[in-house]
């Protein structure tokens, strides 16, 4: 009996030695197998953490350091650890796939030294990062803090801002944090891309129509010249570049197209060009109100109308007014000689936002328009359309021509005329094209290079916006530009920069970088009106419970175990 027992424990001990041995052989084969290939698995429902293949592309291809300087450090609400720990996370997601990838986090209020504090924060401005002001919730009360929720990158030398928060206008704190959370990915591969690439595409401003001058369009030029090669093209003289450049824009023009023009720019788009049509159909001038009670709004005719509509949209003549609108300075009295100033929403400035969940417009804070007309989208067979900015359900469309007077603003509309559907005011038009001088005489016009004359285009994209102005940045009181979205009255910064470059990027084909836009991060937030009416519960379910199942799981397992034991005795 006692033989048998013992060969039964050396049985026992034979099988563990050898379980133990295989273990470690699974563990060094695993681990020669990880050297030598890479894997990462993402067990999240929305596959947060799994990088696009363009991503991984531009990651892997580095050949020097990409460093994050990351100033979200310190004590903050929940949201913002939040986007803190997510932002930590996704740079380690991109360390996994390069060495040359490198971080830090970085606190700049901290220390007692008031003035080298405000000094940081002046260094931080400079180099293009924007503070967001806090209000924290303590035990004592509540304060305010200032953090610059961003990034410095640097690369062989060269450093750009990158901002991590996605700040929106009237929206919840959550759901900016969100926004921000699915943009991450876009915002570091987009910074990354920014500063590594070299052989820039070409892009280029269209000129002689009386487009917005340079010093309007300068910030988002400076914005653009990071990713291509920004031209200025006159067709009556350089028509032969335009075989070289990607993507036109057409930047608020006043002056009619020639005949000419016209055939060049369809050519262009027939052999492939790409185009960013921000043009007004009906001409309104702020300024005007300066010299009279009241302007007029006047159809204003480039000569481009048939083109857009052969293409798929047509730009109606009208202007829109909208109750959810942008503030202008406005005298609204005076004590003595003194004008009293009041900032208050100027219905023909519409703040548009995403008509579609479109990379382009995904996650982008309101965009500020001025005197905007509604665009019809038209049914062509071959080319596929976007709704990507619309006005808000509070609408009301006015027909040309419109009287435009500062006194609705003093003596507002019954708010139920404001009663229209959300009207669409840029849409993206993408696939093959007919040209507009398809079975009609077109004029006699050499075509850059070896361009023949095509009746139907090329795969490619335009997009349309019935506003000029959203492109043109403010000036500051020395006259100098200030960044684009940025109104210098209120403070506010619009998502126009962003409407821009997106579209670009996409027009321009770097849509790879763009596909991730379009993730979806679920915000799964705990309810916390429920949890407060069922507190205890809530309470005794996720620490009592638990405790209760390891001592239940602890007594049956010691139950068995004896009765095993018991046995072999």
């Amino acid at each position: 009996m006692e033989k048998q027992k013992y060969i039964q424990r050396l049985s026992a001990k034979k099988k563990s030695i050898n379980q133990l041995l295989i273990g470690i052989i699974l563990i060094v084969v695993v681990n020669l197998l990880g050297s030598s290939h890479f894997y990462r698995f993402d067990m999240t429902a929305e596959n947060r953490y799994s990088l696009t293949s363009a991503t991984k592309d531009l990651i892997k291809d580095l050949d020097d350091i990409v460093y994050f300087k990351v100033y979200l450090d310190g004590n903050f609400p929940s949201e913002f650890r939040r986007l803190r720990n997510e932002t930590r996370e996704m740079l380690d997601e991109f360390s996994a796939y390069s060495d040359n990838i490198q971080y830090d986090f970085i606190n700049p209020s901290e220390g007692d030294d008031r003035e080298k504090i405000e000094a940081k924060y002046r260094s931080l401005w400079e180099k293009g990062l924007r503070p967001t002001q806090l209000d924290v919730r303590e035990v004592d009360g509540a304060s305010q803090r200032v953090i610059f929720p961003g990034a410095i990158v640097s690369y062989r030398g060269r450093e750009v801002p990158m901002h991590i928060l996605h700040q929106k206008i009237n929206v919840p704190d959550q759901e900016m944090i969100n926004s921000s959370v699915q943009a991450l990915e876009y915002n570091l591969a987009s910074t990354i891309r920014k500063l590594t690439v070299e052989d820039k595409p070409k892009i280029a401003f269209l000129d002689r129509h009386d487009e917005l001058s340079p010093r309007y369009v300068s910030d988002i030029t400076n914005e653009l010249s990071d990713f291509y090669e920004v031209d200025i093209i006159n067709l009556d003289r350089d028509y032969d570049r335009l075989n070289e450049v990607k993507t036109i824009i057409v930047a608020d023009p006043v002056e009619p197209f020639t005949d000419e023009e016209k055939f060049l720019l369809d050519q262009y788009i027939m052999h492939g060009g790409s185009a960013l049509w921000l043009v007004n159909p009906v001409f309104a001038d702020m300024d005007s109100l300066n010299y009279a009670p009241e302007t007029i709004g006047m159809p204003s005719d480039i000569n481009i109308d048939d083109m857009l509509f052969r293409y798929g949209a047509r730009l109606n003549l009208n202007l829109i007014q909208d109750l959810n609108a942008a503030k202008i300075p406005i005298t609204t009295g005076y004590i003595g000689n003194r004008p009293q100033i009041s900032m208050l929403p100027w219905v023909f400035y519409p703040m548009v936002s995403n008509a579609s969940d479109h990379p382009i417009v995904k996650n982008i804070n309101a965009v500020r328009t001025e005197f905007v007309s509604s665009i019809d989208i038209i049914d062509v067979d071959g080319v596929e359309k976007s709704e990507l900015l619309e006005t808000s359900k509070y609408s009301r469309v006015l027909r040309t021509p419109v009287n435009i007077s500062l006194d609705i603003m003093q003596n507002p509309l019954p708010e139920e005329l404001y009663n229209e559907k959300p009207q669409t005011v840029s849409v993206l038009l993408e696939g093959e094209f007919e040209s507009v001088y398809r079975n009609r005489p077109h004029p006699n016009v050499n075509l850059p290079g070896n361009i023949t004359f095509r009746e139907n285009s090329k795969p490619t994209a335009q997009i349309i916006v019935s506003d000029g102005s959203i492109i043109h940045n403010q000036l500051d009181r020395r006259g100098e530009p200030i960044p684009l979205g940025y109104d210098r009255y209120t403070g506010q910064l619009y998502g126009n920069s962003d409407f821009i470059l997106n579209s670009v990027n996409y027009l321009a084909d770097d849509t790879g970088i763009m596909e991730a836009r379009a993730k979806e991060v679920s915000l799964r937030m705990l309810d916390k009106r429920r949890i407060e009416e069922n507190k205890l519960a809530v309470q005794v379910f996720n620490v009592i419970i638990p405790l209760a199942l390891i001592i239940i799981f602890g007594i049956i397992k010691r139950f068995f175990r004896s009765m095993k034991y018991s046995r072999t005795k």
